[in-house]
């Protein structure tokens, strides 16, 4: 399959872990990472790039103290000729986070970036530059694109563990050289403490890296930040970081199990004190806006949103939606009208005139949680649905109307290319939905993947929901609840778009890269 080679990206994440060693590299994994205490800024927890353009990207960067963030970038690692971009000063209203936009880029090739920090008060005193790479957008066909997803990150209580050498998962995903990484939710378990060590069945302890943030569920800004500080202790993470830019969306984990808005906590649980779950979603917006790089949310702005579209050249658009924000209450869900669903009329409306505007040979669908897959959810003491599907394999009810007009407007305005992608049920499947199997038969054939969980517990197989006619080709999950990472069931998927062919394969992975199940998809169809 045609698919440009970059051999220059291994040696340039080597120099870039070698030129910020002293910096950045823990003695041991997991140990909170060693800053330079010479006085000068430190950029101890890595660099991230994320919403990659043909012309431009985000990087990221946290600081130990308030300091100027200035981005450095060149065609070559030796940085000869560097263009600079002054970016935000780091302080503690963002946590010492910020991101810096840099632009005029050449498209479709590889970039190399390094961000200094600089004291405030003498800008001459900078800390080590620590050192990154990305890939610009192509505007050929030929280029070709390669991408990895999956989702649902320490949780269950199963943390970075040193035993097995803390999130391996990451080091087989950049084996692939992908263009980037879609992570669809939980990037965070903010409702689930992480204990010092967990036992496994059969005997055995799990033993874990432990933060007083993890310490508890997740309330305050401070503890949401906390969350998303305690992934970066991690050495695979902040590698894969410095040579894989990201596409971030999230679930329901990064602020509480199951959560909707106007949700307001039982007072049973009590290890809430905060009961109001908007107050906690204010919280964990900015928290997570603070340490992704996203092109429509930038730490310490009030508006912004996670949905949107990532135009990824002539080959693929990447639709993000967020599943979350907009959503109705939890409910049986078998009602007969739902003008809100479960993303919202604005977000359907804003989603279907974006597909109808793409010109893309392949539209992803990042959908943070899936279709035809049954998710239950108890937390409120009664039999309530989490997704869209709620078991009846009849007619569309509740959330269904919603992605039934979807569907429905996809096969009337012959949208072509649509495959749907998601994690959050911690197993991974493919699903083919077909109308001649389905009670709503007003659409076009589509295939539905899933992947996950990243490191996280495994749970079975979920039931399927007959209303759009779901076929499960492939499922691999354990038959008991709450698998920890080191029984296996981590998985991640890959999709490959051939620049000659422009075909587009789907392969889903273990977490050592073994492929279990491939599809390959051929463009320009309707249905398939």
């Amino acid at each position: 399959m045609s698919h440009r080679p970059f051999p220059g990206r291994r040696s340039v994440l080597r120099g870039s872990l070698a030129a910020s060693a002293a910096l950045t590299l823990p003695t041991a994994l997991g140990a909170a990472p060693a800053f330079a205490r010479s006085g000068r800024p430190g950029a101890g927890w890595g660099v991230q790039t994320g919403d990659v353009t043909r012309d431009s990207g985000l990087v990221w960067v946290r600081s130990d103290r308030p300091a100027r963030m200035i981005v450095e970038t060149s065609a070559t690692e030796s940085f000869r000729n560097p263009r600079r971009f002054h970016g935000p000063l780091l302080g503690p209203g963002t946590d010492f986070t910020g991101t810096t936009r840099v632009h005029g880029l050449p498209a479709g090739e590889q970039i190399h970036y390094r961000v200094l920090l600089a004291d405030p008060d003498d800008p001459r005193r900078t800390g080590e530059p620590v050192t990154g790479t990305f890939r610009t957008v192509p505007v050929r066909r030929r280029d070709g694109v390669r991408f990895v997803w999956s989702g649902d990150q320490a949780g269950q209580g199963w943390g970075i563990n040193p035993d097995l050498g803390g999130y391996r998962i990451y080091d087989a995903m950049g084996a692939l050289d992908p263009d980037f990484f879609l992570c669809s939710g939980d990037n965070i378990y903010a409702d689930g403490p992480i204990p010092a060590t967990q036992a496994l069945p059969g005997g055995g302890v799990y033993r874990n890296i432990t933060t007083e943030e993890k310490s508890k569920v997740a309330e305050t800004l401070a503890e949401f930040r906390g969350n998303f500080r305690y992934n970066l202790l991690d050495d695979n993470l902040r590698r894969f970081n410095a040579q894989v830019p990201s596409i971030i969306q999230w679930d329901d984990h990064e602020v509480r199990n199951n959560w909707y808005p106007g949700q307001v906590i039982a007072d049973s649980d009590g290890r809430y004190t905060e009961k109001s779950v908007d107050v906690l979603t204010s919280r964990a917006r900015r928290a997570f806006a603070e340490y992704f790089p996203i092109s429509t949310l930038r730490p310490g702005a009030r508006e912004g949103r996670v949905h949107r579209v990532l135009r990824q050249g002539p080959l693929l658009d990447v639709f993000v939606l967020d599943m979350r924000t907009y959503r109705n209450a939890n409910s049986p869900d078998d009602q007969r009208t739902d003008p809100r669903g479960i993303l919202g009329r604005e977000q359907l409306e804003w989603l279907k005139r974006e597909l109808s505007r793409s010109r893309a040979v392949w539209k992803v669908i990042a959908a943070d949680m899936p279709i035809g897959l049954v998710v239950p959810d108890t937390t409120e003491g009664r039999p309530n649905f989490e997704a869209v599907a709620q078991g009846d394999p009849g007619a569309p009810l509740g959330r269904e109307l919603q992605i039934a007009e979807l569907l429905r407007f996809i096969k009337h305005r012959r949208i072509t290319g649509t495959v749907w992608l998601t994690a959050d049920v911690h197993h991974t499947s493919a699903q083919h939905y077909q109308p001649s199997r389905a009670a709503f038969t007003d659409f076009e054939p589509f295939w539905e993947f899933v992947s996950g969980p990243l490191n996280a517990g495994a749970f079975p197989a979920s039931a399927l929901d007959g209303t759009f006619g779901p076929e499960r080709v492939f499922v691999k999950a354990p038959t008991a609840s709450n698998v920890s990472p080191a029984e296996g069931y981590q998985f991640f998927g890959e999709v490959d778009i051939d620049g000659d062919s422009a075909e587009l394969t789907v392969r889903l992975r273990e977490q050592d890269g073994t492929v279990l199940f491939t599809k390959v998809l051929q463009p320009g169809r309707i249905g398939q």
